[in-house]
């Protein structure tokens, strides 16, 4: 694959990772954009949280869990701090 190949199936993984997360966590997505950087982001810790547990994902359904992974423990994340940022506000 050539590199404009690899950004785009790289963009594609981050767009179902982030649509699924959100989906998942939220009910929705985020918009284009939102889906793709909340996969990319989640892509990454995805892959840090697979290698902490000593796991691994190989081809394109295997990126796609890992990203997912990632981006619905993001969104987890984000979640409880702002749960706890507005519990501590009132």
């Amino acid at each position: 694959m050539n590199n404009l190949e690899s950004l785009l199936v790289f963009l594609f993984i981050g767009l179902i990772a982030g649509w699924l997360a959100g989906v998942l966590v939220k009910g929705r997505g985020f918009g284009i954009f939102g889906d793709i950087l909340i996969g990319i982001i989640g892509a990454e810790l995805g892959g840090w949280i697979f290698s902490a547990l000593g796991l691994s994902a190989y081809g394109f359904f295997g990126a796609v869990i890992m990203a997912s992974v990632g981006a619905i423990a993001l969104l987890a994340i984000i979640k409880l701090v702002v749960n706890v940022s507005s519990a501590r506000s009132t």
